[in-house]
């Protein structure tokens, strides 16, 4: 659980750190659409040589940032799996009964990783470059001009980062629950599906009051 970085912030003086938080937003939300506009390997190594370039610039610690890819992991493999055995194609890899692997699905499925891998290091960068008030301060200002329209611009801003600097705090809450819990003989990982759902209530119902 301690190992979702989004939302933390990591101390410099780099030139990224200075910069302005709305410019940092707004080239984030470029990055992300360039992110899906991105269809060949040739954008995708662009964009994975601009990451990279942006991490060295920044001085953060590139296993800082892959960190922030473990706890999806788990889902990034399966969008990977599930694409390379569900798509259609022409060119089979490989074959076992009903499970056929095609080279077209398993050319999607990497695309689609790459891009959960990519958006997850691009939102860690912002959040590691950036401490809450400015990225607060950021978001207010980049939402003010729609205050016309009634759009609570503060309101807003402070949601979005108070949900986003807890982060870290209810996964460290969540990984306390859990010890207090097995402590108490508690089991989280075994029986089936059902059974670990229903074990996860007393993790659920205390992190609830808590959050609360």
């Amino acid at each position: 659980m301690l190992d979702i970085s989004l939302g933390q912030y990591y101390p410099g003086n780099s030139f990224i750190h200075r910069l302005d938080p709305r410019t940092k937003i707004l080239a984030t939300l470029l990055l992300i659409v360039a992110v899906f506009l991105a269809n060949s390997a040739i954008g995708y190594g662009a964009l994975c040589a601009m990451v990279l370039f942006i991490i060295a610039v920044s001085g953060l610690p590139f296993m800082l940032v892959l960190k922030s890819v473990k706890p999806l992991l788990f889902i990034i493999v399966l969008t990977l799996v599930l694409h390379a055995v569900m798509g259609q194609g022409e060119h089979i890899l490989y074959q076992w009964k009903f499970i056929k692997v095609t080279e077209e699905g398993l050319r999607l499925g990497v695309q689609m990783a790459m891009r959960l891998i990519l958006l997850l290091m691009i939102s860690s960068i912002l959040t590691f470059t950036t401490s809450p008030i400015v990225l607060t301060d950021g978001i207010e200002a980049l939402l003010r001009p729609f205050c016309v329209i009634g759009v609570p611009a503060h309101e807003l801003a402070m949601m979005m980062t108070i949900a986003l600097r807890f982060i870290p705090t209810l996964m460290e809450e969540t990984d306390r629950i859990i010890k207090a819990q097995t402590a108490r003989g508690a089991d989280f990982s075994g029986g089936n599906l059902l059974v670990r759902a229903k074990n996860m209530l007393p993790i659920l119902v205390p992190l609830f009051i808590s959050a609360l």
